[in-house]
């Protein structure tokens, strides 16, 4: 087995992505998974002839992540619709994640690489620890040149704590999680549309593929995104953009291209014109840590903020002090992830709470030294402190009236 791991050469991708060295590429169920026939390994034999091939002679290395364990589950148990209980859902997975492996693992040795298998929920990504554990591991097994397998571990993941908070394009959005872990430069989603497209290519022939997007906010591409799934997959385009969204913040750009082409992964590295290529807006990258803060962690309410307090955070660099709170949503307690969002309840950044909702609650909108009479000597100065809060990329900031209070 070969163990070139990707620092051994920097990447020479092509014109399109000069200096690539990781690429995180993900693969939905409608990719992996026929309807009929359950699992698609000529697919997957495919996938690993384009890694193996990019990673041998560009070096690049890869992290894959798939989806498909309950699809390759339910063909195994002879269930004739996708199961809808949690319950089922888990056994089929259980059932359909050995199969999908086996798969990954033969198709790969055949071209002399290794593979390895991490099965991750939210709480990987939650607790900071856990968080830092799973990216050691992963850059551990590039720099052996191994591919790591990645999927959501649907045999334990309830609605409740699966990723997205269980709705479709929970795999999307781990691909994004993924990639923001080991600094990934492109990430690359494989469905089973040839990309983007002005209309749903699979209702509308007259459909136009969109071979490149520079803003993901232009109305054409509002427009463009439609909500459909396929027979297998529970995400949809909207999700894919969802997570090229997130990327856009930290200057990574996103292909979406076919999963069924035998060539979309080398091709999209040479850049040539294949699928969809989503420019990114942001030059350079968002420190992990903030990115961690803003979408790897679950918010557990809400700090209200007034316009002054807004506009303040909004241009940067400032923590949150509870003279521009206005109030608090849900019941959080310190060391919580929030949402900061202003007066009408729009979400603009996200942080992690020093105070405790009822704290926030008793300490709003008071000056520093009422909120030491009022809740003790020893408590934090700052709501959510600068160097714990991330603006979101989708955030407005529009002309707001001085005031508030942050520092």
């Amino acid at each position: 087995m070969r163990s070139d791991g990707g620092s051994a050469k920097r990447g020479r991708a092509g014109s399109r992505f000069p200096g690539i060295r990781r690429v995180v590429v993900k693969l939905g169920s409608g990719t992996v998974t026929d309807p009929e026939k359950g699992l698609r390994e000529p697919t997957i034999r495919a996938l690993a002839a384009q890694l193996s091939s990019a990673w041998t002679g560009s070096g690049v290395s890869f992290v894959v992540v798939t989806s498909g364990a309950i699809a390759a589950g339910r063909k195994k148990l002879g269930m004739a619709e996708r199961p809808r209980t949690v319950a089922l859902k888990q056994a089929a997975a259980a059932v359909g994640q050995t199969s999908l492996m086996r798969a990954y693992e033969r198709a790969f040795e055949k071209r002399g690489r290794h593979v390895a298998q991490l099965l991750l929920t939210h709480e990987d990504f939650e607790d900071r620890e856990r968080y830092v554990n799973a990216r050691n591991t992963l850059l551990t097994l590039l720099s052996r040149g191994i591919v790591p397998i990645v999927n959501e571990n649907d045999t334990v993941a309830t609605e409740e704590i699966r990723l997205e908070g269980g709705g479709g394009g929970a795999n999307d959005h781990l691909a994004t999680l993924v990639t923001q872990m080991i600094g990934a430069d492109l990430l690359i989603l494989l469905t089973d549309s040839e990309g983007l497209f002005t209309k749903d290519p699979h209702r509308h022939p007259d459909a136009r593929r969109i071979p490149i997007v520079r803003n993901l906010d232009d109305e054409s591409i509002r427009a463009a995104v439609g909500r459909y799934t396929s027979a297998e997959g529970t995400g949809g385009m909207a999700s894919k953009i969802r997570a090229a969204r997130v990327l856009s913040a930290s200057g990574v750009p996103v292909v979406i291209a076919s999963g069924l082409s035998r060539r979309s992964v080398l091709d999209a590295l040479a850049g040539k014109d294949t699928g969809t290529l989503i420019l990114p807006r942001a030059a350079g990258k968002i420190s992990s840590r903030k990115m961690w803060i803003a979408y790897a962690r679950r918010s557990h309410g809400t700090v209200l903020v007034d316009d002054g307090a807004r506009k303040v955070l909004m241009e940067g660099g400032k923590s949150l002090l509870p003279a521009g709170v206005i109030g608090a949503q849900g019941g959080f307690l310190r060391g919580d992830a929030v949402s900061i969002a202003d007066r009408r309840g729009r979400v603009f950044a996200r942080g992690i709470s020093r105070w405790s909702s009822d704290q926030v609650e008793r300490g709003k909108g008071r000056r520093s030294d009422e909120v030491r009479a009022i809740l003790g000597a020893e408590m934090p100065a700052e709501v959510v402190h600068r160097d714990d809060l991330t603006i979101l990329p989708s955030a407005r900031n529009p002309e707001s009236p001085k005031g508030g209070a942050a520092r």
